[in-house]
């Protein structure tokens, strides 16, 4: 069997699970061991992590740099924020949305918590697709915000206790430095009226987020501006999904193991180019999909990973037993 073979009747389930700990110990442990991937990441790897950061989430740099007084920003000393969003570039084309599957601490603790749920029998909620439609959206209302507010205390338009909007409500923030035994971030600060209403939002998420994430998959996804901000530059990517859509028999199975329930995955038989800005490129849909080259994900334009009658059959347990 070549490599290509071997590959497409790979246990997904098993390789993510464990390239997403590895991952996880690598951002929130690696930087006890002197790992620094830089500030320019494009997954939540928190600053606020300061114990075992080895490296931090992109997000957190680009608020500071959009907060400087516009007369900096907007002058040869601005290309600093330039540099920042070009490393945070090279790191997202090479994976695209497969940072979200693979590689995001907050997108591993759902997937943890939603083992515990299955672990105690307890069945997951779905949204109707008027819900999903609407949800959908939040997530470029927060990038706007992330970037519009730091850009108005530039201006003097707002006070800087209103600094880095999205990281003080950010569950991130209170979640993974946890992990290194540090529960400094569990708080509500009363030094000004902006830290106080962000900081006591970022509580009310972070309950909202663990809570959410035991009642539906991937439930913080939905909304992640993280996640739309990948979207926006995801044609750029190497990494792709694709869908031959003559080989679809819409039989489905690739909507059923969504976590974020994208219908068009299965639905949608002429578009090419099957990434959506919710996807996570998790590839379950890959390897749930029965059909030959019917999904099949490409880097640099060569097939990595593909859906096989044989893949299909051995990951569901189906193959003759002699």
């Amino acid at each position: 069997m070549n490599i290509k073979a071997y590959i497409d009747r790979i246990d997904l389930r098993r390789f993510r699970f464990w390239f997403q700990l590895a991952t996880f110990a690598l951002l929130v442990y690696g930087g006890r061991l002197a790992i620094d991937l830089g500030n320019s990441l494009p997954t939540f790897s928190c600053g606020y992590n300061k114990k075992g950061l080895a490296g931090v989430c992109y997000l957190l740099p680009l608020q500071h740099q959009l907060a400087e007084p516009w007369s900096q920003l907007f002058s040869p000393a601005g290309l600093g924020v330039l540099g920042g969003f070009a490393l945070f570039l090279l790191w997202f084309v090479a994976l695209n949305k497969a940072w979200c599957g693979f590689i995001c601490p907050l997108g591993t603790i759902q997937d943890w918590i939603t083992s515990l749920r299955k672990m105690l029998g307890i069945r997951y909620s779905t949204y109707s697709d008027e819900q999903f439609k609407k949800l959908s959206l939040v997530k470029y209302v927060l990038l706007l915000a992330l970037i519009f507010m730091p850009l108005a205390i530039g201006g003097q338009l707002l006070s800087h206790d209103w600094a880095t909007p999205y990281c003080q409500i950010c569950p991130a923030r209170m979640i993974i430095p946890v992990f290194n035994g540090d529960f400094s971030q569990w708080l509500v600060d009363f030094s000004s009226t902006g830290k106080m209403v962000l900081t006591a939002l970022g509580m009310f998420i972070t309950g909202l987020f663990l809570i959410g994430s035991f009642l539906k998959k991937r439930f913080f996804c939905f909304f992640c501006p993280m996640a739309a901000f990948h979207y926006i530059f995801s044609k750029l990517a190497l990494f792709k999904l694709k869908k031959e859509g003559s080989k679809c028999t819409v039989c489905g199975n690739c909507y059923r193991v969504c976590d974020l329930q994208i219908k068009p995955i299965a639905d949608n038989v002429v578009k090419k180019d099957i990434l959506m800005d919710d996807c996570i490129l998790c590839l379950k849909c890959v390897a749930a999909c029965p059909e030959q080259g019917a999904l099949r994900v490409d880097f640099l334009g060569r097939t990595v990973f593909e859906s096989t009658k044989d893949g299909f059959v051995k990951r569901m347990g189906l193959e003759k037993k002699e």
